[in-house]
């Protein structure tokens, strides 16, 4: 391989993944020559990386090679108006965003009898929604599939948090979809991860009433959420390969069966990332 020209070691690297190469330029001087050339890199970065450094806000992107600008998209960067965050994938260079909650479409939540829009510290975007108090929560985001990488497993995640204050949650799970062209997936998830104390006081006095309401909603593997790294909560909403064609990606959870005031949720957006 020494004896290749390093344009010939480029070319076979930029058929690689961005992990591959960066581990390949200790090979050789004419690997680790290729493996920081533009050629490289231009392959990795997404075919759109223009338009997105110029809709960054309040970021100035400084870099003297595609290869930094690479790792600075490494980084979560604010778009459009700073309502949506980007960031590539470091080990496959595959894109994911993060829809903030003013890119949602969030029933009444203009109306401050129900919902709250607030600044928290601890949140990405200026502002983040609270549900106060309503019978019905439905959420809803969409984004185009050719905002996304090609031929890539995604997964959709509410970002949450669930206040002291909370109440009306575990009552009734919440029902979630994807839908994608003509596919379309739907399950269920609890809002609140029960504690084993609480989850028996409320089988003891609410069991007929949890039966009788669960009975309305689809069947589903009643999922519960995790907590991230960076101190949110998140919950599946589903998942879905992305193709090559360009198609509305609908993602949503909704509680809306139930007919029992709710409150004490923070939602922060949705993130849409590539999936192992």
């Amino acid at each position: 391989m020494n004896v290749l020209p390093e344009s010939c070691v480029a070319v076979i690297l930029s058929l690689t993944s961005p992990s591959d190469a960066c581990k390949s330029s200790s090979v050789s001087t004419v690997f680790g020559s290729a493996a920081d050339s533009d050629l490289v890199w231009d392959k990795f970065l997404p075919s759109d990386y223009h338009e997105i450094v110029s809709k960054a806000c309040n970021t100035t992107f400084l870099f003297a090679s595609k290869k930094q600008l690479y790792h600075l998209l490494c980084n979560p960067v604010l778009i459009a108006d700073g309502k949506m965050s980007f960031k590539l994938d470091r080990p496959s260079g595959r894109k994911s965003y993060i829809l903030s909650a003013r890119q949602l479409s969030i029933s009444s939540s203009n109306d401050p009898m129900f919902w709250t829009w607030k600044s928290i510290p601890e949140s990405r975007f200026s502002e983040v929604a609270e549900l106060t108090s309503s019978s019905r929560l439905e959420i809803n985001g969409n984004i185009r599939s050719k905002k996304l990488s090609p031929n890539t497993k995604y997964g959709a995640y509410l970002l949450l948090k669930i206040t002291e204050r909370a109440y009306g949650l575990d009552l009734i799970p919440s029902e979630t979809s994807i839908e994608i062209g003509n596919q379309s997936f739907k399950n269920t998830a609890y809002l609140r991860c029960q504690d084993d104390k609480k989850q028996r006081l409320e089988n003891l006095f609410y069991s007929n009433r949890k039966q009788m309401m669960k009975s309305r909603v689809v069947k589903g593997e009643d999922r519960v959420m995790s907590r991230r790294e960076d101190g949110w909560m998140e919950m599946e909403l589903g998942e879905f390969f992305n193709g090559e064609s360009d198609e509305e990606v609908k993602m949503s959870l909704m509680e809306i069966k139930g007919q029992q005031l709710k409150g004490g949720v923070i939602v922060e957006g949705i993130e849409i990332r590539p999936k192992a």
